[in-house]
């Protein structure tokens, strides 16, 4: 018998391609407030060459040069070991996330860092390092938002995604550095235990070469803040929940640890989604990568879906850029090998994506 056309699933929204890359898996993308890309590449097995590039002419250039980018073993603090986000806070500074912690190891003594990155003359201004009470054993510095309107040079919050240890908020008082952990181990920051991720259509887990498997867990991910740089919004990659709460009790240390969690608010469900972003009106981007599509949350809670499309293909980290567009990452992250028994089965070229919002990034200061 002949098969009729039958209905099919409905895709919509339209991208254009950016940048398509053919080497090593890329997670990071920013936007500078002058248009310059750049984008980063964590050490999870690919053949890294530099952690850190920016897009120039079509091309990938190490940045802030070559040297940088290679491990100095003696000198941890001013060398890129593994890096997993970069912003750009639309005041002339790179900032760079540096887990230290390649194929998702402990992270080495003195490596896990936030590094900034002077713009205008390519060159680190200063480097951020992290005591053993903050940066934990377990600890996968994930990704980072900035606001500059409170304290003396302004503050930093930033999401320790573990598989194995606690998720948390850490916060850094970018004018000495001391850095300190929120919500630690809280529900908010911690994997969903209920949550069994699907993407395209198969259950997402940790298969490993000798045949074992394993729940996937990670803690909390993605992040975005409000453009007042009141309200921090995040939330656990497995777990499709979105939660806030104010930056101010995150920064007042006076709110013991037991207290904080109720100073959280749950937004509803959003979506299983890797990173997010915020715009200059306080809609939160978030993706969902088990239904390769994007997700607009606007200030009320309302939610509508921007793009679905079958090929974002794991939607990653946003940025948006001077020209109102949203930037993302596009990377077949659950193709890798630890899911599928050590088989690789991502095809490339990876992708950078932009969409039209009309909406300009949420201002830092």
């Amino acid at each position: 018998m002949m098969i009729p056309m039958l209905p099919s699933e409905k895709y919509f929204g339209n991208f254009e391609l950016v940048y398509p890359f053919y080497g090593a898996m890329p997670t990071g993308v920013t936007v500078s407030e002058t248009g310059r890309i750049f984008v980063c590449f964590p050490k999870w097995g690919d053949d890294v060459k530099f952690t850190v590039a920016e897009i120039v002419e079509d091309k990938l250039q190490p940045y802030p040069n070559l040297q940088t980018n290679l491990v100095n073993p003696e000198n941890f603090t001013r060398t890129f070991i593994s890096v997993q986000s970069v912003v750009a806070d639309g005041r002339g500074t790179l900032w760079v996330l540096d887990t230290a912690a390649p194929n998702f190891s402990e992270p080495i003594k003195g490596g896990a860092k936030l590094v900034a990155v002077d713009l205008e003359t390519n060159t680190i201004r200063k480097v951020y390092t992290f005591t053993e009470d903050v940066v934990l054993p377990t600890t996968y510095l994930n990704d980072v938002r900035f606001d500059f309107r409170v304290g003396k040079a302004g503050y930093a919050y930033i999401t320790d995604s573990s598989s194995t240890g606690p998720g948390a908020i850490i916060v850094v008082d970018l004018a000495d550095g001391n850095a300190f952990r929120r919500l630690n181990g809280a529900n908010s920051t911690s994997p969903d235990p209920y949550f069994i991720p699907k993407v395209e259509g198969k259950v997402l887990m940790n298969r490993n070469k000798d045949g074992s498997t394993s729940p996937f867990r990670l803690a909390s991910d993605g992040i975005a803040i409000s453009p007042d740089g009141r309200v921090l919004f995040f939330c656990p990659l497995t777990s499709r929940h979105l939660f806030s709460i104010t930056t101010e009790a995150l920064r007042d240390r006076s709110i013991p640890d037991m207290e904080l969690p109720y100073h959280v608010e749950y937004w509803g469900e959003k979506g299983a989604s890797d990173g997010m972003i915020t715009d200059a009106k306080g809609n939160v981007y978030a993706g969902d990568y088990e239904h390769n599509c994007i997700r607009k949350i606007l200030p009320n809670g309302t939610m509508e879906t921007i793009i679905h499309d079958p090929r974002m293909l794991w939607p990653d980290t946003f940025s948006i850029g001077p020209d109102q567009y949203l930037y993302v990452i596009v990377n077949q992250l659950h193709r890798q090998p630890r899911f599928h028994y050590g088989k690789d089965l991502r095809q490339k070229p990876y992708s950078l994506l932009r969409i039209k919002i009309d909406e300009f990034p949420a201002p830092t200061f």
